[in-house]
Parts: C-alpha cells; sequence; structure tokens
C-alpha cells in the first residue's frame, strides 16, 4: 500500500510494494474471496454474562487475546480481501500490537490498512482494518457523520481483470437516524465507475429500511439469505453483511464459524459478469 496514503492522520498501511496490481493475476478467472469479520478486539465471548464478567478486557491485555487471533488466522490466508472492524491498533488491552497487521502476517498475506476510529491513547485505538493478497492502487479514510464522532471508513481501491473495483470496510451505528447519515455519506464514496464491496458489521437487519433504500439508490445488492452473525453461541441477527455491485454474481455467502469475538465472520465469493452474447 502506499506511502502517500499512510501520511493521512488517523490511517497506518504496509509499506510492502510490488507484486502484481490485479486480482486476475493472482486469481486467474476464478471468484474473489471475502470475508468480514468484527473481531471484538480479540475478545472470545460466549455468553451475554461474559460482557460483564470479561469487560476488564475492553481496557486490560488478557492472556486468551493473542489465541483468539491465533484461531482466526488460518481462517483468512484464504480469502484475497478481508475486513475487520473493532481491531485494536496498538494500546494496553492489546499490549501495543496492530491487530490489523499482526494477523495479516499471520494470514502471510503482505497488505494490510488499519484506520482508527476513536484513538483513547494508551487506553484504546479502537480501528478498522483491511488485509488483501494484492496491494491496492490507492487507500484513503473518511470520517462518517453520526451523534458521537469516531465513526469512518477505509476505502482501498483495486483493479480485477482490467476493471476498477472500490472495497469501502466501515462499522455503522446503533442509532437508526446515525446510520441514515452513514448511509448517506457511504452512497457517496460508491458512486464510482466499476464495481463496488462494501463489508461492514452495519448494526442492522437486511430488511431495515434505511438498508433497502441505500441498496437500491447505490445499485448494491445483499446475498437473498444473509447468514446470521449475531451473538456467536447462539446466531439470532444478521447485521453483518457484504453488500456487492447488482452486476456481480454472488457465487456463495456463508457465515464462518470461528472464535475470539462475539460476532461469526461472513464469508462471500463473488464472480465477474459473463460477457454479454450478441443475439
Amino acid at each position: 500500500m502506499t506511502r502517500r496514503a499512510a501520511s493521512q492522520r488517523g490511517l497506518s498501511c504496509s509499506t510492502a510494494t510490488g507484486g502484481p496490481d490485479d486480482f486476475t493475476a493472482v486469481r486467474g478467472h476464478q471468484p474473489l474471496r471475502l470475508l468480514s469479520h468484527n473481531i471484538q478486539v480479540g475478545i472470545a465471548t460466549h455468553r451475554y454474562r461474559d460482557y460483564v464478567t470479561g469487560g476488564w478486557k475492553h481496557l486490560l491485555p488478557s492472556a486468551d487475546r493473542a489465541r483468539s487471533l491465533a484461531a482466526i488466522a488460518p481462517t483468512l490466508s484464504h480469502f484475497d480481501i478481508i475486513g475487520l472492524q473493532e481491531a485494536d491498533a496498538g494500546s494496553i488491552r492489546s499490549r501495543f500490537l496492530n491487530q490489523a497487521e499482526h494477523l495479516a502476517e499471520l494470514a502471510e498475506l503482505s497488505h494490510w490498512a488499519v484506520r482508527v476510529n476513536r484513538d483513547l491513547g494508551q487506553f484504546g485505538k479502537h480501528a478498522l482494518g483491511l488485509i488483501s493478497r494484492i496491494q491496492p492502487r490507492d487507500i484513503t479514510q473518511c470520517p462518517l457523520p453520526g451523534r458521537m464522532p469516531g465513526r469512518g471508513a477505509l476505502v482501498a481501491d483495486f483493479r480485477w481483470d482490467g476493471h476498477p473495483l472500490r472495497v469501502i470496510d466501515t462499522h455503522l451505528a446503533l442509532s437508526r437516524r446515525a446510520r441514515q447519515m452513514q448511509f448517506d455519506q457511504l452512497g457517496e464514496l460508491a458512486d464510482v465507475p466499476g464495481y463496488v464491496v462494501v463489508m461492514a458489521d452495519f448494526n442492522c437487519e437486511p430488511d431495515d429500511p434505511g438498508m433497502q433504500h441505500w441498496c437500491i439508490q447505490n445499485g448494491l445488492k445483499l446475498p437473498k439469505r444473509p447468514p446470521l452473525t449475531y451473538p456467536r453461541w447462539q446466531p439470532q441477527r444478521a447485521i453483518d453483511h457484504i453488500a456487492v455491485s447488482q452486476s456481480l454474481d454472488i457465487r456463495g455467502t456463508e457465515a464462518r464459524p470461528i472464535g475470539g469475538s462475539d460476532h461469526i465472520p461472513v464469508a462471500m465469493s463473488i464472480a465477474l459478469p459473463l460477457p454479454h452474447k450478441p443475439d
């Protein structure tokens, strides 16, 4: 990822350069594999009461956090683009470990970026993370509106078989009103030539009116049956989604039950549309 992008405030990136600059060079004409995961800073949650008994882990380091990240990493290695939410960019609770960078190294993927949403100094650096198999042509970050400052989006631009591919990683608010403002901003980010992928903890179900309107207005779609992703120990809600351009072919979507969080990651396989055959 580019050093120019790394200079943006709140954004840090890998400095690995070179290698393929188009996914076709590493995937051929195979589908792209996407994964979106709210990792809850590596806190494994097994029941609702763990939010109370394990609440201290959001402030202080714990011995099981490294085990949680180690359990997540092997799954990441099978994907081409991974969006992370609720990562830590290096503070006391993570023993000053940039979790996105660490997961990229464990998964043996060269390119990563982190956008710090809320910087509490040594007590917490709440962040988004993006990991990819090839180097983006450009990567930027954008703040999102809300009642409380700190929400944002991480935006990476790639090439896929010569076509522009924009990937947006974000984490939306709990409040419907705040989400609506954030959907409006995401619509502007998605208004680009080529294909678009938005990976996020949307904090809403697929039938949410704001989500439905946003997809229609921006030429995006969700899978027909988005998987249940929350809570991890007894999934009852589909709030983690990957939305893609209408013209892309969704080959498969599933929840991948791995530990290390209170959410189950959602995985998707996408392919470019088949060439149009003249009549």
